[in-house]
């Protein structure tokens, strides 16, 4: 078509005009017993034909790709969670025997630190009886010396009466020699005493200070010993605290309260063993160390609330009920005007459905709209269901535990194929699996 002629018709004719070179005009007849009609298939109406069915192509290869991706996934989720799991349980049992050994150096170190108190009072003893009679010595030094001056003074005083004697008797003269020699010889033994006084307060200054010494090292091991005490505290409140939040998370997040848990656990706590004493760690009610029992008493707190917190997993319905090889068809919530109030899990015939926590057999046989179910109670209120089974495998009244094979999956009841259909109910009200198993994913 020229140039020209194109300015002058509309912007549809022009757009159609463009693209006839790639897409041809195409006519659809349609014939009749009288009469013969067509349709015609203008270019940009055939565009906009190939535009939308490549789009509806394109989305659904994705929406394909997603939920082949989603059911390839959903399996080894199920197995790492499985894994996670175990690993949870060792490090729990790691940390129970790290706790031991660490209580148990605790002990150790605070009977090292009940000799090295005992040790201190000895050698303070010992100190004050140096000082008392170091006083002692000090005390006699000073009498000695009053008297050797005193002496002194008395000889000087008998040879100023000697000298002024010496013209007089004989017999006058021979006295005062007498007592003069007397002076002397009591001077000389107060100066023996007083250089025995002196070396014995000299050698009870060295025991006291080598007293001072032991003292010292006594209270350097003391303030190490309690520097490590309170590293081995960090590290077990560290490790505790690491290992409860994930768990107290997981209970929040699946609606259940856990402080109303944990009350319920210590109420009816059974079986072997029982729930962690304090440390008895003896101070003799001195306060600088009761801080230290306070401590040790709030890490054996937290760890009885982590082996009642693993009690309390094993009795609620973390878990798959199968391990593997299905795909979720149907999710929680309202469909046609009902509620369809579980998931269902699509699977072939015969898997093995698990009980994914403690619980008893309240209800087994067929069940209108369910087919073949079974009905298990755990603790705290919950209760799961499930439902088109092909065979069941225990009784009204019977317990199993987590794990344990109750049933095989199947396409009883109202059904449209095979596949399990799983309820989790609280107070008989149902709520969204999901909230349990993502619960858990989060932890194991």
């Amino acid at each position: 078509m020229p140039r020209r002629l194109l300015d002058r018709v509309n912007p549809i004719d022009r757009v159609n005009a463009l693209l006839e070179r790639w897409i041809p005009e195409q006519r659809l007849f349609i014939k009749s017993d009288t009469t013969t009609r067509f349709v015609r298939l203008r270019p940009l109406t055939q565009a906009a034909a190939y535009s939308v069915g490549g789009l509806l192509f394109a989305w659904a290869m994705l929406a394909t790709s997603l939920l082949f991706i989603d059911s390839i996934s959903s399996g080894s989720t199920r197995e790492q969670a499985a894994i996670a799991r175990s690993a949870f349980e060792q490090r729990l049992i790691t940390l129970a025997h790290e706790r031991d050994a660490r209580a148990n150096e605790a002990t150790a170190a605070q009977k090292r630190f009940q000799v090295a108190l005992e040790q201190v009072s000895q050698m303070q003893s010992q100190l004050l009886a140096s000082e008392e009679r170091r006083r002692e010595l000090e005390t006699g030094i000073d009498v000695i010396q009053s008297t050797l001056r005193r002496t002194m003074t008395e000889r000087d005083e008998a040879r100023d009466l000697l000298a002024q004697a010496q013209g007089g008797e004989d017999g006058t003269a021979s006295t005062l020699s007498a007592q003069a020699d007397d002076m002397a010889g009591t001077v000389e033994m107060l100066a023996d005493a007083l250089n025995d006084t002196s070396a014995q307060r000299d050698a009870a200054a060295e025991d006291a200070r080598q007293a001072r010494v032991e003292a010292d090292q006594v209270a350097l091991q003391k303030r190490l010993l309690e520097e490590r005490n309170d590293q081995i505290f960090t590290t077990l409140e560290g490790a505790v605290n690491i290992s409860l939040k994930p768990l107290d998370k997981m209970f929040r997040n699946a609606g259940m309260n856990p402080e109303s848990i944990l009350g319920q656990i210590r109420k009816g706590y059974s079986g072997t063993g029982g729930p962690l004493m304090p440390i008895s760690l003896s101070s003799k009610n001195m306060a600088e160390y009761s801080q230290d029992d306070m401590r040790a008493s709030a890490i054996l707190d937290r760890l009885d609330e982590m082996n009642m917190y693993r009690m309390a997993v094993d009795r609620l319905p973390f878990g798959m009920p199968l391990d593997g090889g299905y795909r979720f068809t149907s999710p929680f919530g309202y469909r046609w005007g009902r509620l369809h109030a579980g998931i269902d899990l699509a699977g072939p015939v015969g898997m093995k459905v698990k009980a994914p926590a403690d619980g008893t057999v309240i209800d087994a046989g067929w069940e209108n709209g369910y087919g073949q179910m079974i009905r298990l109670q755990h603790q705290f209120g919950v209760s799961t269901v499930y439902g088109h089974l092909s065979r069941i495998k225990v009784k009204i009244g019977q317990k199993v535990s987590r794990g344990d094979v109750i049933g095989d999956s199947g396409n009883t009841g109202r059904s449209t194929g095979p596949h399990l259909h799983y309820e989790i109910r609280v107070d008989g009200r149902p709520i969204n699996p999901m909230t349990f198993i993502k619960a858990a994913q989060n932890v194991f």
